[in-house]
């Protein structure tokens, strides 16, 4: 993990010039373009290495269950001799709670300040500040989950936890795994698991993959994705894994943990074709339905939201990945979920953009032609990707009435329904408030879209309107004053210089 040598200091009321939140490989890449430009670059991650979810690393670093490891040792060598100049420190395992955007113009503005809480294993936590003239928010994508009965017990995990188990600790979910959901991120996990030693019973596709037939040309725009399919398609034949395109994990059974699952068949809504229904035993289920942009802080930063290409909230940028907001740019999953090679390709744009903002702001800025073509193509790649994938509201139709919703305060169905048909909840934050769907450890990160969903089926919104109220719950899921935990007691404290610099 690249860090500065020798941790220096830099004093308590030092600004650099950019900060970056996120080492994933938009961050990275970020980091690297920034100082590549002459700028002194911080860069937080809540994570003990380098390399975010894609790129995640385990003791022996990134190895033979990691996709495109040639891209990230590319990277990683930029970003240690950037590291090894002093243009770049790294500060591991800073969860970031809070970002405030500069204010101002010229000399006299103030700069963005970044509040993380330095978290490392056997050591009390630390308060930091970081003060910078940029920040670039590159904060990545969370799992998106879709409740259904059992989804709780032990054993069924997301599809990226199950790689993040292999990627960083050489450990599959489990000895016999179904993985099951819908789109293209199935396919390496299954892969994945298999060439670790699982036994990968199948893979189940809950849509039928005709929506590609839309995207054809943005699907011949981007050969290195068709190459990469293929192969992850030879590894499952290979393995003899079966892919079931439209079919589902319509329930989970188990008395202390997962030991079977009941698979179905499923219409073009996603509901249960009668007599479908097929018992798979198995003790792992890595299910995955798409990735949610973590927008915590890009909202607190006072950044517009718009429509992404799955019609979800992610952050609005321009062609340089400068956002609305002065001072703030933006790269990788939070302006919309792309994959990787997006990721890196708008963070390279956004630390360089961010570099040349604040070194030569009286420059004159070169016109605005738009994207990069290899960006273009790979942005119509990922729009179609989210066309042929979309999420069915036919999944409601799988829930019990005592099917956990939100698992953190235990709210199953009856609850939630109770709250719209029996207290008159109307929208989403109604039906928290009387529910309490949202309010536990996840501040609603999980349930936020299945409860906004039922609540918006319950209450008979037809499509265009569930649609444009999941976006507005969405958005108001991500408004939150603090986006990660910190004590009262570390709140009332001044921040304190770490083992790593104080900025």
């Amino acid at each position: 993990m690249p860090t500065s040598p020798s941790e220096p200091a830099v004093g308590g009321t030092d600004v650099v010039d950019v900060a970056v939140v996120g080492a994933g490989p938009a961050g990275v890449a970020a980091a690297v373009e920034a100082a590549a430009g002459g700028a002194r670059v911080v860069v937080l991650d809540s994570e003990q290495r380098p390399g975010g979810q894609y790129w995640r690393q385990g003791p022996a670093g990134v190895g033979r269950h990691h996709h495109d490891a040639g891209t990230w040792h590319r990277l990683s060598a930029g970003l240690a001799a950037a590291v090894a100049d002093g243009a770049v420190t790294v500060l591991p395992a800073h969860r970031v709670w809070r970002v405030e955007a500069p204010s101002g113009a010229g000399p006299d503005a103030a700069p963005a300040t970044v509040h993380a809480v330095r978290a490392v294993p056997g050591a009390p936590d630390e308060a930091v500040t970081v003060r910078a003239r940029a920040l670039v928010v590159a904060t990545g994508a969370h799992d998106r989950a879709l409740p259904f009965p059992g989804w709780d017990l032990p054993g069924v995990l997301t599809a990226g936890a199950a790689q993040a188990l292999l990627k960083e600790h050489d450990v599959v979910a489990g000895r016999r795994v179904l993985v099951a959901g819908t789109g293209p991120f199935l396919l390496p996990v299954a892969a994945g698991l298999a060439e670790a030693g699982a036994d990968v019973l199948g893979v189940c596709e809950a849509g039928d993959g005709r929506g590609w037939l839309r995207g054809l040309g943005a699907v011949a725009g981007a050969p290195a994705k068709v190459l990469d399919g293929a192969r992850y398609a030879a590894t499952l034949v290979r393995h003899r894994i079966p892919v079931r395109p439209r079919t589902a994990v319509v329930a989970a059974h188990g008395t202390d943990r997962l030991e079977w699952v009941e698979t179905a068949r499923l219409t073009a809504a996603w509901t249960v074709v009668p007599g479908t229904r097929t018992r798979v035993d198995c003790d792992a289920l890595a299910v995955g339905y798409g990735f949610l942009p973590r927008l915590d802080l890009v909202v607190q930063a006072g950044c517009a939201v718009a429509a992404g290409p799955d019609g979800l909230p992610a952050a609005v940028v321009d062609a340089r990945q400068r956002t609305t907001a002065p001072g703030v740019y933006v790269a990788g999953e939070t302006c919309g979920v792309g994959g990787a090679d997006v990721a890196v390709a708008e963070g390279g744009i956004a630390g360089a953009a961010a570099a040349a903002d604040v070194l030569r702001p009286s420059a004159a800025r070169p016109p605005d032609t738009g994207p990069p073509a290899r960006l273009r193509r790979l942005r119509a790649f990922a729009a179609a990707m989210h066309v042929a994938h979309p999420v069915r509201d036919g999944w409601q139709t799988w829930l019990t009435d005592d099917t956990l919703v939100c698992r953190c305060e235990e709210v199953a169905v009856a609850g939630l329904t109770s709250a719209v048909d029996d207290l008159g909840a109307t929208d989403a934050r109604t039906a928290k408030l009387l529910s309490r769907c949202g309010m536990g450890w996840c501040q609603g990160r999980m349930c936020g879209e299945a409860v906004s969903r039922i609540v918006s089926t319950r209450t008979g919104c037809d499509a265009a309107s569930s649609a444009a109220r999941l976006f507005t719950d969405l958005a108001g899921t991500a408004n939150r004053p603090v986006s990660a935990p910190i004590t009262l007691g570390l709140l009332a404290q001044p921040p304190t210089p770490t083992g790593g610099p104080h900025v």
